[in-house]
């Protein structure tokens, strides 16, 4: 890892990973009499303690809404809540809290951006452009949304390494391109996008960007200043956090000119039957309802956690990682990796001649492996490359070498079952 100011080598701390595992007691647990090693951290990562006290404490302690209450209870919940909101303004490098909006996930965050600022902004006529490397959801919104308001979807193709052709990146603009929506790591291969680079890019022809940070903010430090994002979206069960509980982030220019996506309690400022209903200035106006009051502090504390072990520490290990299990299961014949961009995270998918993903996933299961198989919620990506199935191992800051070796073992042996 270098300096990107100076290109020199940066030093980075080692990781404990004893210390690391240590705060994960589902670690300690077997799985078919077997100990677990858990591979599947690109769909949910683990949580750690420290996050998962989060619950009791809030509910034994100070369980209460927030915001309009005046009592005791009602202003810790706020200010641990509004804690939360500040905890992912730093990790993201964010300029105002404002700009951050608690959402369900980055599902329901792009689709926030589709149903307030697409609506408002995009006609018959105009394009977005979307890469071939997306999960569905920051694909089906788009062509929902597409389907009612006739503009046309344009599809950023990948060379055979699953890395975004820029070139062809470049030549799809045109006079009428008004977003590009793309992931800043994909799920399905790990490939890691040059998001600054294209934002660049599309802001030179006017267009906004939106990016799918799900499976980059556990793996790497994010900077959306820098990087010059419009919106950036993730959730916090991929970093270590809570289901129920993501974000969006937005420019303040942009959340302040978009109209509500959803009526409620809470992104009001009045409402009457004699006249129009005014709106909560920014987050607020986006936030309707009674939110998930403590999965939102647990996501604050999960920030904190990772923020405590260090991203580039954490990046550097997932990189050795992903190295070794590589080099390991480039060996068995018949297996074909699919994903092999020089830069990405630590994602291997893969597919092995005469056997089917989905007997794999079962099988290693049984020797206390967890991996994920199937498409994905990436089937315009697997379609292009051949394939309806992939097995995946998704790696963390708590798994070992060890853990690698015994990964590719099991799968060897279950290999020589399914043939």
């Amino acid at each position: 890892m270098t300096d990107l100011a100076t290109r020199r080598p940066l030093e980075i701390p080692a990781l404990d990973v004893a210390a690391v595992r240590a705060d994960f007691p589902i670690l300690a647990r077997e799985v078919h009499g077997k100990p677990l090693v858990y591979l599947d951290n690109a769909a949910t990562s683990q949580t750690p303690r420290q996050v998962t006290e989060v619950f009791s404490d809030y509910f034994g302690r100070y369980n209460a809404n927030i915001h309009r209450g005046l009592h005791t209870l009602s202003d810790e919940a706020t200010a641990a809540f509004e804690g939360s909101r500040e905890t992912v303004r730093a990790f993201l490098g964010a300029r105002e809290t404002r700009e951050i909006i608690f959402t369900r996930g980055t599902t329901e965050a792009i689709n926030l951006v589709a149903n307030s600022w697409g609506r408002a902004n995009l006609k018959p006529g105009d394009e977005v452009l979307v890469s071939r490397l997306e999960h569905h959801s920051n694909i089906v919104p788009w062509q929902l949304l597409a389907a009612e308001l006739g503009f046309t979807l344009k599809v950023i193709p990948v060379d055979s390494r699953g890395v975004l052709d820029l070139e062809a990146y470049h030549a799809l603009f045109t006079e009428r391109t008004r977003l590009v929506a793309v992931n800043h790591v994909s799920n399905a291969f790990g490939t890691i996008n040059p998001v600054r680079e294209m934002a660049a890019v599309a802001h030179e022809h006017g267009a906004r960007i939106l990016i799918d940070g799900a499976q980059a903010t556990p793996h790497q430090p994010v900077d959306v200043v820098a990087i010059d994002a419009d919106f950036y979206a993730f959730s916090g069960h991929k970093v270590y956090g809570p289901t129920g509980a993501g974000v969006l982030y937005g420019k303040a220019s942009l959340l302040e000119a978009m109209p509500p996506w959803q009526g409620g309690g809470e992104m009001i400022k009045t409402v009457s039957f004699e006249s129009p209903t005014t709106f909560a200035g920014i987050p607020h106006k986006f936030e309707a309802g009674t939110p998930a009051i403590a999965e939102v502090i647990a996501l604050g504390r999960a920030l904190e956690w990772v923020q405590g072990v260090g991203l580039d520490a954490i990046a550097a290990w997932e990189a050795r990682l992903l190295a070794h299990a590589t080099t390991q299961v480039s060996r068995i014949d018949g297996l074909r990796l699919l994903g092999t961009a020089p830069d990405k995270a630590g994602v291997l998918s893969f597919v092995v001649e005469g056997a089917h993903a989905q007997d794999i996933g079962l099988l290693i299961d049984q020797l206390g492996v967890a991996i994920r198989t199937g498409h994905h919620c990436a089937q315009p990506l697997l379609a292009h490359f051949g394939v309806d199935a992939t097995c995946r191992a998704s790696f963390a800051a708590y798994n070992t070498l060890e853990e690698v070796d015994v990964f590719v073992e099991s799968l060897e042996r279950v290999i020589g079952m399914v043939r």
